[in-house]
């Protein structure tokens, strides 16, 4: 199996996809192909050995062949406009944030009729918009955290009390998290939240909650999930304890809970996958407060698709690859102009 890895676009998560990709090549062991996005949204072709960090921050991916896309799959274009097709048998979705995760490259791929892994644009869409996961969540009996939404226009809180967590709605990676303690951090905090969005979820904040992380995705073997991971964490999981160490090659150890509550944190994880998150590899981070499993976040698409918390990774992404959810292709045949046409035509001769 020939898998492409799409990575880069234009996000705040820009670079964390970067350092994605380059995990990933040392993971996997299927043959690798690498689409980069890059804030322009345009297309290249990177070869393996020019995979560093370095090559895109040079700009250097410039000197690298252009794609297009067209259906089926990715293309090169020669002398005269000559297209090269790239061999590529499933595309990765490894964009994170914006573009990767808002349903964009979702949406490019169904259009194209090109496979691939990663969430769907549903998916994408209820999941990439913290306010719309409340509502998901909700649907499907899910506990969450209660919240207040707030915009430039409104930033008064209506329901909440102090202390709280401020959050973009439309961001991952921690960024633009800020705790709140009171009323004179407010304005400051929503200050920092607004630079990156104009829609912000508050959440109460609770201090030394229980929080883990479990992921997982949907085969043809039904649902296969992670070991299920304590996050070590000061007050807040932020951007650099995320981010700088999970481009890591080892695994993490599995956290030492009840039996009950890893059952109980896998009976939540499936409700919310199924069958919204087919064909995608997903974290969930779940709280537990006073025995209750309540949802924090959805990750549809976690840095380096959380490869740290399988035993055996590469053979999960090529039996997810194998078992991705199809659409059927619907039939056009213009019966319902001909029988008009043929009507008219009948008319005529009267």
């Amino acid at each position: 199996m020939t898998l492409s890895i799409l990575f880069g676009g234009q996000s705040y998560e820009h670079e964390i996809s970067i350092v994605s990709a380059i995990t990933l090549k040392s993971i996997l062991t299927c043959k690798l192909e690498f689409i980069f996005c890059d804030s322009q949204r345009k297309f290249y072709h990177i070869p393996s050995d020019s995979m560093k960090a370095s090559h895109f921050a040079s700009g250097d991916y410039r000197k690298n062949p252009r794609l297009y896309l067209e259906e089926g799959g990715f293309v090169s274009r020669g002398f005269l406009g000559k297209s090269k097709r790239l061999l590529s048998d499933r595309v990765l979705n490894l964009i994170h944030g914006a573009d990767g995760e808002d349903g964009k490259i979702a949406s490019l791929m169904d259009f194209y009729e090109i496979p691939y892994i990663g969430p769907r644009i549903e998916a994408s869409v209820l999941s990439f918009n913290k306010v719309l996961t409340k509502d998901l969540v909700a649907s499907v009996g899910v506990k969450a955290l209660p919240f207040d939404v707030l915009t430039p226009k409104n930033r008064t809180l209506k329901t909440l009390e102090f202390p709280i967590i401020l959050k973009p709605a439309h961001l991952g990676s921690s960024i633009g998290v800020t705790v709140v303690r009171n009323i004179e951090n407010l304005d400051y905090a929503l200050d920092v939240a607004f630079a990156f969005d104009d829609l912000v979820i508050a959440e109460p904040f609770i201090e030394g909650v229980l929080e883990y992380n479990l992921a997982g995705c949907k085969t043809l073997e039904g649902i296969e999930f992670s070991i299920i991971e304590a996050p070590q964490k000061g007050e807040l999981l932020d951007f650099d304890k995320k981010y700088l160490d999970f481009s890591r090659s080892g695994g993490v150890q599995e956290a030492k809970i009840t039996h009950s509550l890893q059952s109980a944190l896998k009976r939540a994880f499936e409700t919310l996958y199924n069958p919204l998150f087919e064909g995608a590899l997903v974290r969930c981070d779940f709280f537990v407060i006073d025995d209750e499993v309540i949802l924090n976040e959805i990750n549809p698409s976690p840095g380096s698709l959380a490869h740290y918390l399988f035993s055996d990774f590469d053979s999960l992404i090529k039996r997810l690859a194998n078992s991705l959810p199809e659409r059927p292709k619907i039939a056009v045949e213009y019966n319902y102009i001909n029988s008009i046409h043929s009507a008219k035509g009948k008319a005529s001769y009267r």
